[in-house]
């Protein structure tokens, strides 16, 4: 192999190093939102989940995680895509515009104790801050997976917990943010595991 075409491998590897780094550096935020989605669980919540285009599809593989674990023996926890009824999204964004599409359906189907989880790797999809916004002011816990400088929506105060890729490159943010929800469906389940770290209550 010529010395260009290690140089390349070298800087394709090296564009993803440093924000998986990121990610780990990130491990106190990542499990302060795991815990507090585990206490939302614990109590009755559901995971609302969406985001527009690929992330539409993250969403939908975010909620079978959950409600579906892969691993025997983890207990399955309530979760779903907004992004899956073509039916209702296209009815929305015909009747109130694309922007409403995920915070009608979070207004008529969430409850307070549930939490809503938005994906944009560029942070700036008006639909996802707008569903966040809605679930905010609903009581729900808003959390929202971004990329870049997190954009909009991670400096938005209707959002409780950003996680944040620090790339420009859209390839290595949907690789990062793959990992970081397993890491959040593991960590969730490890809180379950530890009697009395959610509250003093049995943790089945």
């Amino acid at each position: 192999m010529d010395q260009s075409a290690l140089a390349t491998v070298g800087e394709v590897f090296a564009r993803r190093a440093r924000p998986a780094c990121g990610l780990a550096r990130d491990a106190e935020a990542v499990a302060r939102a795991c815990h507090a989605m585990a206490t939302r669980f614990h109590d009755g919540g559901r995971l609302i989940v969406f985001g527009d285009g690929e992330a539409a599809t993250d969403a939908q593989h975010i909620a079978v995680e959950f409600v579906h674990p892969v691993i025997v023996g983890k207990r399955a926890l309530p979760s779903f895509s907004l992004t899956g009824d073509v039916a209702t999204i296209t009815g929305v964004a015909a009747e109130s515009g694309f922007d409403e599409v995920f915070a009608h359906q979070i207004r008529h189907l969430a409850v307070p104790q549930d939490m809503a989880l938005g994906v944009s790797p560029h942070g700036e999809c008006r639909n996802v801050l707008r569903a966040l916004e809605t679930a905010k002011a609903m009581g729900l816990l808003t959390l929202a997976l971004t990329g870049g400088d997190g954009g909009t929506i991670a400096r938005s105060p209707s959002v409780d917990h950003a996680l944040v890729v620090r790339s420009g490159d859209p390839r290595v943010i949907k690789e990062v943010h793959v990992t970081t929800y397993h890491i959040l469906w593991e960590l969730v389940h490890v809180f379950f595991e530890q009697p009395g770290v959610l509250d003093p209550r049995v943790v089945a």
